[in-house]
């Protein structure tokens, strides 16, 4: 059944409609054309960077980077385990083998772990052949921290930012650190082409290996000549020009979805053992809010919180289930992993809710009443269970 109130809905309009009409009857529908090199040109000013080449999905653009920077077989790559299954599975297909790294507080790779394992890697001359930090649900994570350990040892930093554009950290928006960085344009981004993705960088170099494998690897001579393995990987001219007519919206749906982080914050601040995840909302794009429960203090669990919205005809979701949680990676010989049980924390209590800029004021406030209400059976309850215990060291047995 389709949800009353979805987790974030794509909003498109006249402009989305007018920019595919004219790419239409211009005639580049291809992956070639003016709509296509204006987005690219966007999205190198958006994140600060010098080249942006714009590809058929986040995953390939993930898949392409990570080759361009020089990852393949027998390399390890250390990566959130907190992330959707598109960072792992992009870095297995460049024949390397994910390493798995917890979380802190925020969601985002913890920074102290990721010095061990890579302290342990020099040990035991393990080739890193990247870091792959992910930016959790639109926070930016600490990349100028993270860089100051990959630097010294030439290890090249690949930013997954599918999840954080339009945000800002630092004074750097998303996309503008690391080596190079990944956005996705999928159905429920921060913006949309219907699909794809794009490598942003500084270095002329590798957008140019980025963009020459994304395009079959083909030689510049008049046949058909190859001297690499290439993918069809390249964005439409098409799905091009509604991504650039997104980005020229992204300010609105920056302040919608940041409106409804602001409401989510006023309606769960009464609430006991509820929590926004995150911490801080400064410089976040607020792509998704997410929710920790702690249900010794709040009366109710994240599966109960999700039922009762789901019987209320609202849509909601678990926090990402770590990589090294699915069944794909479960064999720590083949994946490792180094862990602390923050990210299997924040699986089991942490609960996502409806975020996008579809959503009215007044759906996003009864997605709180929903959760207002959870909160005041669970303490009716607890009050009940008190006076309960309390009143049983008085009662006698029947004899």
């Amino acid at each position: 059944m389709t949800p009353r109130i979805a987790l974030s809905l794509p909003v498109t309009g006249e402009a989305e409609e007018e920019a595919v009409l004219e790419a239409l009857r211009s005639g580049w529908i291809t992956s070639a054309g003016p709509q296509l090199e204006r987005f690219e040109q966007q999205l190198a000013e958006q994140t600060d960077r010098d080249s942006a080449v714009a590809v058929s999905s986040g995953t390939a653009a993930l898949h392409l980077a990570l080759l361009a920077v020089g990852v393949g077989p027998g390399d390890v790559v250390p990566c959130s385990t907190l992330t959707f299954a598109a960072t792992a599975n992009a870095i297995c297909y460049t024949g390397a083998t994910p390493l798995f790294i917890d979380s802190d507080e925020t969601g985002s790779i913890d920074v102290d772990l990721l010095r061990q394992i890579l302290e342990e890697c020099d040990a035991d001359d393990k080739h890193v052949g990247a870091v792959v930090p992910v930016d959790l649900f639109g926070k930016i994570a600490d990349h100028a921290a993270i860089e100051r350990l990959t630097k010294p040892r030439g290890i090249p930093l690949v930013v997954d930012a599918a999840e954080s554009l339009g945000s800002v950290r630092a004074g750097r928006p998303a996309g503008s650190e690391g080596t190079l960085a990944i956005l996705s344009f999928n159905g429920n981004k921060i913006i949309t082409a219907s699909a794809g993705g794009a490598v942003v960088c500084d270095d002329a170099a590798l957008a140019g290996r980025v963009r020459h494998l994304a395009t079959q690897a083909r030689q510049p001579v008049v046949h058909y000549e190859h001297e690499d393995i290439g993918y069809n990987y390249r964005l439409s001219n098409l799905l091009a020009a509604v991504g650039s007519a997104q980005l020229d919206r992204l300010p609105d749906f920056l302040a919608r979805r940041r409106a409804h982080r602001e409401g989510y914050r006023r309606a769960v601040a009464p609430l006991p053992g509820v929590e926004i995840l995150g911490g801080d909302d400064s410089g976040d794009n607020c792509w998704l809010t997410a929710i920790i429960i702690d249900p010794s203090a709040a009366g109710f669990t994240a599966h109960d919180a999700l039922t009762a919205l789901a019987d209320a005809g609202i849509e909601s979701r678990p926090v990402w289930k770590p990589m090294h949680r699915q069944p794909v990676f479960a064999d720590p010989l083949l994946y490792p992993r180094l862990l602390t049980g923050v990210a299997d924390h924040m699986f089991h209590h942490g609960l996502v809710l409806p975020s996008g800029p579809a959503m009215t004021d007044d759906q996003r406030d009864e997605v709180g009443r929903c959760l207002t209400a959870l909160s005041r059976a669970g303490l009716d309850r607890a009050r009940l269970d008190s006076t309960s215990t309390a009143t049983t060291p008085g009662m006698r047995k029947a004899s």
